[in-house]
């Protein structure tokens, strides 16, 4: 089959291939992958030289069951699933795919596979973040730093199907965007210090945004909530060794480490199903372009998702 692979020896690391074909075991599902999408874990793990075994990386695929194991009764050759590989080895960026089946899902009839495949990591993770870790409750005012990336598009969404007062912080560029997802104002961060505002929240989520810690607390209602769920690593080890010294009192700081999660994504298919949440797709790329198309979301251009086409 073709794939891409990571190859530390070569320049560019990314080299598209032929390699075997995999083929699942009794508990395994084999997923013609019809198309993937790019996720910050992709890009860090690289960085960080965190390779898969099979040096394939991608964990959001979307495509067609093409066999299974004899122990598989959820699903049947021809489904077409969608999933988040990222605790089975990733893989995603290949022509076919192994998943265990407690990480797939039915995909919904009514979204295209390139829609599909935007949603399984930025989506779960959007949702774990405002209800898991934030406890979103109807009417709270929630602050979204990074509204306009593939986690700040559906977490804005999410957001509102919960029925929380909606601020999104992002650039000129994508007001609009974020305005047309939901958000009740938005604050463009170019033009604006949103932590010199009076307004205080209830629950803010941090996807991007170069900010103090001590400014997202300052910007917190009593009893309030800071959920980081992503930003440079810098950031990220900052929430970690410091959420918990900040969380002494009544508002609280916490830190998003996410994991694969059925339930969760059935709830988001399900939402798709009925038209309530949806795919923002900056641009789709097709395999070959891998590593152009990595590169675009690294660096922090992408408007939603970057989707990549494999068949």
């Amino acid at each position: 089959m073709k794939a891409v692979i990571y190859n530390k020896k070569t320049n560019p690391k990314l080299v598209v291939t032929e390699v075997e074909k995999p083929t699942p075991n009794d508990d395994q599902v084999l997923v013609k992958v019809v198309a993937s999408s790019i996720n910050a874990l992709d890009y860090r793990s690289m960085k960080m030289g965190s390779i898969p075994k099979r040096k394939i990386f991608g964990a959001d695929i979307s495509g067609v069951v093409e066999s299974i194991g004899k122990n598989i009764t959820q699903f049947k050759v021809g489904d077409e699933v969608m999933g988040d590989l990222s605790d089975c080895g990733l893989g995603g960026f290949a022509q076919y795919a192994i998943a265990q089946e407690n990480i797939l899902v039915i995909k919904p009839a009514n979204i295209s596979f390139e829609n599909a495949a935007a949603m399984p990591v930025a989506s779960t993770t959007a949702l774990h973040g405002l209800r898991n870790k934030g406890n979103i409750q109807k009417g709270q005012t929630v602050l979204i730093v990074g509204s306009s990336g593939g986690v700040g598009t559906f977490a804005i969404q999410l957001a509102k199907y919960f029925g929380a007062d909606v601020t999104a912080v992002c650039s000129t560029r994508n007001i609009e965007q974020s305005l047309e997802l939901g958000a009740n104002q938005c604050i463009d961060y170019a033009k604006e210090d949103v932590f010199k505002k009076p307004a205080r929240y209830d629950l803010i989520v941090a996807v991007n945004g170069n900010y103090p810690l001590l400014s997202y607390k300052r910007s917190l209602k009593k009893d309030g909530t800071y959920v980081m769920i992503g930003g440079s690593m810098k950031q990220i080890l900052k929430s970690i060794f410091f959420g918990k010294l900040l969380s002494l009192g009544s508002k609280k700081m916490r830190f998003l480490s996410m994991k694969a999660n059925k339930t969760d994504l059935e709830f988001i298919a399900n939402m798709a199903e009925k038209n309530q949440i949806r795919s923002i797709i900056e641009k789709t790329y097709p395999l070959e372009k891998l590593a152009l198309a990595i590169e675009t979301v690294a660096l922090g251009r992408a408007k939603g998702k970057v989707v990549i086409t494999i068949q």
